[in-house]
């Protein structure tokens, strides 16, 4: 297989002229039977992994899922550009699983999505024997580790797939798994030597803010204000908390619905239904609607209450802006959030590395660094340079040049051979008196005594910023042990400077945070009647079609459109995201309303 057939399917099936970082890199490696990890984030283009090969190799792709409410809608866009795609789950009647299984058997599927469940039930293997498989493709990977933040025991027995079948590349794809994690899945699948392709974890399209808790209600009412007829997710801790939230903003004129576990499956499905086809423009939602939403113009994602843990925050505002234009990020965070998480984690299996995970959460809430990265550091992404595009880039902080300070604490941990936590660290700089710290030997480091000037509250702010900056990490697999990052051998050895937040401006902000006003719209002001005008296309289109709007075509494609006013098909051929397929089924339908706006 080359390169240019693979950038060929590309362009006829996606509309697409180049590949995202990575995607060619892995589908080659599928294309010589290599097994592989994939870490990309929401909307960073996983799928497209898996999918190019399905279109360009002779036998199925086999994607295993355990997201059952989004596999009629992955399905569903593929057909809509031509792939032929099926999938088998437990919705299906008989008649229809039945259907399905003849058109894989008779060689008419490019790709057959399976849930777990039916991939693992008897005789399934030997079904699949019957038609030649070019690739597993398994997705929502860290489900099958127990150090992710989404263990299914169910999927550890994937690990007999390999087993079964020794000949077909396995790639395992996930959105969010930290270092631990992506080792432990390699493990579990038995493809340990499978090379980790890692995308950035870097979303500049995101912005990001956190505000403090208080009148959440009206802080959520502004912030709608500011962006009318706009579709996204206001995530709540609790099934009470989506019913209220739903009802407060309905009474405020939303067009809003609650989604949660509790509420029968028909009407999860038609509130789901309702908000892929913009019938609903917001939901109030626990975690478990987020997992089953494939929409890409999803404009903003609010957290009513801190999340468990940077895994679960991080994929739940990847559900925004995944069709690559600007969208919002806003999380509400109060020290009794995290108090009341972490009684209900309390006694939980696993419970160290839950509490764990829940401090981390709480750190980013609480810091002063930029938002994006603490994030991208704590995926292991190196990330040195401020974002510009978070709340506290938008109003930084007072800084000083921590490079001493942070020397000092990093060769602290290096003379400790990183064999110890932060607070044992903390008092070998104070020059502890500690018997235990004595009787290790820790008061013969060259470092012992060497920060006593500082308060032990202040220095354990100031290794919470060396690990946000991504100069430490915490080993939540070595009991909490915090460890140097590449990064900080560059401070220790290579003269780069540290700048930290003074402790008088943490104190100072704390007691006076406040709302920001959002960043300029992404279409200029007077081009939005054209915009609104093609979104109505759309939706007439879809209305047409029994699609969902978005795989007529996303937000990002109808601002190029604006932006490049195609009036001929070859124009609009090049617009990014209009395949051939599209092209000749919607094409003229845009041209007309972009002609007459011209005119």
């Amino acid at each position: 297989m080359t390169q240019e057939l693979a950038k060929s399917a590309l362009k006829k099936y996606f509309g697409y002229d180049d590949f995202r970082p990575l995607q060619l890199k892995i589908i080659e490696g599928v294309f010589r039977g290599e097994d592989g990890i994939v870490l990309m984030p929401t909307g960073g283009g996983k799928s497209m992994c898996f999918q190019i090969p399905a279109v360009t190799m002779t036998g199925t792709v086999v994607v295993v899922s355990p997201l059952i409410s989004l596999m009629k809608d992955q399905v569903d866009g593929l057909r809509a550009v031509g792939i032929r795609a099926a999938y088998l789950n437990s919705s299906q009647t008989g008649t229809e699983s039945l259907a399905v299984e003849t058109a894989y058997e008779s060689g008419e599927l490019h790709l057959l999505y399976v849930s777990p469940e039916k991939l693992l039930s008897q005789g399934f293997f030997t079904f699949l024997k019957r038609r030649k498989i070019c690739l597993f493709a398994i997705d929502e990977a860290h489900c099958i580790s127990a150090w992710g933040h989404d263990f299914r025991p169910e999927y550890t027995r994937l690990k007999g797939l390999k087993t079964a079948f020794p000949e077909t590349p396995v790639l395992a794809l996930t959105a969010t798994a930290d270092r631990l994690t992506r080792k432990d899945m390699a493990e579990q699948l038995g493809i340990p030597s499978a090379e980790q392709h890692i995308s950035s974890f870097n979303r500049p399209n995101l912005s990001l803010a956190v505000r403090p808790g208080l009148k959440r209600r009206e802080q959520i009412i502004n912030f709608l204000r500011e962006r009318p007829n706009e579709a996204g997710i206001v995530y709540c801790l609790s099934r009470k908390q989506t019913e209220k939230m739903a009802d407060n903003l309905r009474a405020a004129g939303y067009n809003a619905e609650a989604y949660h576990a509790g509420l029968p499956a028909a009407r999860r499905a038609e509130v789901q239904s309702d908000f892929i086809n913009d019938k609903t423009l917001i939901v109030c939602a626990t975690i478990a609607f987020g997992m089953g939403i494939d929409k890409s113009n999803v404009r903003w994602v609010i957290h009513y209450t801190l999340p468990k843990n940077l895994e679960n925050y991080y994929q739940e505002i990847g559900r925004a802006g995944r069709d690559g234009a600007k969208a919002d990020t806003l999380l509400f965070y109060s020290y009794n959030d995290y108090l009341t998480l972490k009684d209900m984690i309390s006694g939980n299996p696993n419970s160290e590395l839950q509490v764990a995970k829940l401090d981390r959460m709480k750190e980013y809430a609480e810091s002063m660094a930029c938002r994006r990265r603490i994030l991208l550091n704590y995926f292991s992404e190196d990330h040195a340079e401020d974002c510009g595009n978070c709340d506290v880039c938008a109003n930084p902080p007072e800084r000083f040049d921590g490079t001493i300070l942070a020397q000092k604490a990093l060769s602290a941990v290096a003379r400790l051979k990183e064999s110890v936590g932060a607070g044992m660290a903390i008092d070998v700089l104070r020059g502890s008196a500690r018997a235990d710290l004595r009787s290790r030997g820790y008061d013969q480091v060259k470092t012992y005594g060497a920060g006593r000037d500082i308060s032990a509250f202040d220095w354990n702010q100031y290794f919470n910023q060396l690990i946000s900056l991504g100069y430490l990490y915490v080993a939540h697999e070595d009991y909490n042990k915090v460890k140097l990052t590449p990064a900080a051998r560059r401070v220790l050895f290579e003269k780069e400077t540290v700048e930290l937040v003074k402790m008088t401006t943490i104190k100072k902000r704390r007691e006076a945070a406040g709302a920001k006003t959002r960043k300029f719209a992404e279409t200029k002001r007077e081009n939005m009647s054209l915009f609104d005008k093609l979104r109505q296309v759309r939706k007439d289109l879809a209305r047409e079609f029994g699609i969902p709007p978005y795989l007529v075509f996303n937000d990002a494609t109808l601002h190029e459109m604006v932006d490049q006013r195609p009036v001929t098909d070859a124009e609009m051929g090049r617009i990014s995201g209009v395949g051939e397929r599209k092209l000749h089924r919607f094409g003229d339908r845009f041209i007309a309303v972009i002609k007459a706006e011209g005119a």
